[in-house]
Order: structure tokens, then sequence, then C-alpha cells
């Protein structure tokens, strides 16, 4: 198998079966594969990405994205002045019981609230078993996929969703989800991007190459089924589907240290680093599996991707929406009827 589609074995401390473990090991053959699965990864041009539900996320899951996700928890603390959120059960002294991290990638954020709220039970979820091993007693995670069917036992008194713009197929069935597993009077945070850079001056343009990059990737998603939408019009969709006291708000990521404002441009040097060295590995996948680019012919375009973030002439941003409701305290949670709320 060449280094271009291969597997690679998670570094996770869990168990794994020897070579050759065949039905003797006690696991029905489907069990067998799913655990199996979890721990290893799909090598191609040169990055991993997760095997299990392979293809359901584009973004690679080796050391050098996770870097990158660490990062970005870092550019939304800045961004939210050193908060974690923007919802109200995640300003620091609230009292919050039942938490869900949905894609929580490092666990980076699933870990920091624990931490700051050790009353809490915080349960993070994503494909890829990227976390570490050594997590506050009150933190756990597991593997799964958020758009199969959810099967919790209990309900969540606040869901935390970062950062999934590109790997839900169906954000209207995704919300209700989440609004069925609230308790009454939880919350669901929304954090995510607009996804083309824009400019108040017209200093970004159609014949920009970076531009040309963002374009071509959010072809490629959709592509491939789960293409970025306009993130802000979900604030209706929430209230829709019934959650109340919506509320949006919007921040800007430069893309580089072009502003004169000590916080944007503070961000725009964190936002340089998040994407200047990341483009060639977020483009990858995207363009050569949904619209069949070589290997190269991303590398060349991310190359000139960067001359264009590097270029302070180009006041470019990114719009980056914090967007969170309640639900009704009236509201009945029937997937949850042997659950008593009194006795949580």
């Amino acid at each position: 198998m060449s280094d271009d589609n291969a597997t690679v074995h998670s570094s996770s401390s869990m168990d794994v079966d020897p070579p050759g473990a065949g039905p003797k090991d006690g696991r029905p053959p489907s069990t067998r594969s799913v655990t199996d699965s979890i721990l290893e990864y799909r090598r191609e041009n040169g990055r991993t990405y997760h095997r299990y539900k392979e293809g359901k996320y584009w973004a690679p899951n080796d050391e050098v994205e996770l870097d990158r996700l660490d990062l970005v928890h870092n550019l939304y603390m800045l961004t939210f002045d050193d908060r974690l959120a923007t919802a109200p059960p995640s300003a620091p002294g609230s009292t919050v019981r039942r938490v869900l991290d949905v894609g929580t990638g490092t666990g980076i954020w699933a870990i920091d609230f624990g931490e700051e709220h050790p009353e809490a039970d915080v349960v993070g979820i994503d494909l890829s078993a990227s976390q570490p091993e050594y997590v506050p007693p009150n933190v756990r995670f597991e593997i799964d996929d958020i758009e199969e069917p959810w099967t919790f036992s209990q309900p969540f008194d606040y869901i935390h969703s970062r950062m999934m713009m590109g790997s839900i197929r169906d954000w209207r069935t995704y919300l209700q989800r989440c609004f069925d597993n609230l308790s009454p009077g939880g919350y669901l945070e929304l954090n995510d991007v607009d996804f083309f850079p824009i400019s108040d001056d017209g200093s970004i343009t159609e014949e920009h190459s970076l531009w040309k990059a963002f374009v071509l990737c959010h072809e490629a998603l959709a592509a491939l089924g789960s293409p970025f939408q306009e993130f802000s019009r979900f604030g209706s969709l929430m209230t829709e589907i019934g959650f109340q006291d919506v509320r949006v708000q919007c921040f800007k990521w430069p893309t580089n240290a072009w502003p004169l404002d000590p916080k944007l441009r503070e961000l725009g040097l964190w936002n340089y680093e998040n994407l200047a060295p990341n483009l060639d590995g977020l483009l990858m996948a995207p363009l050569t599996r949904g619209l069949q680019w070589k290997k190269a012919e991303v590398h060349v375009l991310a190359m000139h991707a960067r001359k264009d973030l590097a270029n302070r002439d180009i006041h470019a941003y990114f719009n980056i929406l914090s967007i969170y409701g309640q639900k009704p305290t009236g509201t009945p949670t029937t997937q949850f009827q042997n659950f008593s709320f009194n006795d949580a």
C-alpha cells in the first residue's frame, strides 16, 4: 500500500488486537471493525484523515492540523475576551450540569470548560480519537457521528458547536436534534465562520488567488455533499425550530496584521498563522476528492493564496458569528421519559 493511500494506527493508549486476531477475540465482527476503525487513520496526499466514517469530514487529523485547532481555540478566546464562549452557561461562575461539545477535535474546549466548571459533566464528540488520555475527572470523550440518530440517555443543559461548517449535511435536522436533546431552559451555541473573505474597501476581488481558493473549496465541498452555508441565517432557523431569545453576534478575523486597532491587529496575526501554513492541508481533500485536482495543483493554488494572505494592502477579513438560543422552559422532552429533571 502506497504512502498516499495507507492506514495509520493512532497512538492511543486503548488496547488494540494483535495482527491476525479473528472471531476468537470475543467481539462480534461488526463491533470489531468499528472499534478498530476508530483507532486507524487514512493517509492521503501526505496527510492523515479519520478512518471511522471515512470521508465525512474534509480536514486532516494529524499533528499539524491538531496544532492548528488549538490555535483556533486561542483565536476564539481572544475574540471572546478570554471567555470560552458567549452563551450564559459559559460565563465564569455559572452553574451547569450536563454539557455536550460537538466536533470536539483535540478536546481543548471541553477540557477548559470542565476545569472552569468542576460541577459540570462534559462530553466531547468527534469522528477522530484525537483527544488526550489525561483529562479532568468530569470530562470524557466519545467517538461518534453526530449525523446519526442521537441516543443519549439524559438531556444536556448546554450544547456547544464550533467550526462545524462543511461537516453537517442537513443543518435543520442537526439543529432539531440539538433542540430535542436539551433540557428545558438549556442553551445551544453555534460558533462558526462565514466562508468567504471580504473587505470594506474592495481591496480583495474575484481575481485574487485567496478568493479563488475559497470559491473552489466551497464548490468542492458542495460536490462532496457538505457545502458551507450562510451561517448568519441559522439564527432565524433556530427561531423556527423553537429556540427563544436567539442572539447573533458578529466578530472579525483579519487575514493578517493590517488593522490599526490593536485587538484586530492581534487577531490578524493569529489568523495569518492559522491559515498561511495550513492552506495546503485545508484545500487538499476537498479539491482532490470533490474536483479531481492533482496534488501539485493544490500546492500551486495554496502558494498564490498565501501571497494574498501576507499582503497588507489587501484589507480582508472573515466574519465570525456566535449564535445562541434557549429552549423554552415549558417545552416537553419526550425522548427522556424515564429521566427526572428534579433528580439530575
